[in-house]
């Protein structure tokens, strides 16, 4: 697999990369230290996913927070 640089992926294509190595994973046509590698590029993917609905759950308290004072100055 071609070296990809996680910050450019979009949330979506993360999900499709850590999908595609999960189902390489489960077949058994894999030696130990290529699926110790998947894992490994998985766990990437996975912190990459993380961090991208952490920043959005961010923005949407924020958003929210913006509305329910919008909706007190009412």
């Amino acid at each position: 697999m071609d070296t990809i640089n996680l910050q450019e992926l979009s949330f979506e294509a993360a999900l499709k990369g850590l999908e595609e190595i999960v189902e390489k994973l489960s077949s058994s046509a894999n030696d130990l230290d290529e699926m110790l590698r998947l894992y490994a590029e998985g766990v990437k993917y996975l912190k990459h996913c993380q961090a991208q609905l952490g920043e959005a759950e961010a923005r949407i308290k924020i958003l929210s927070e913006e509305i329910s004072g919008k909706i007190e100055e009412n």
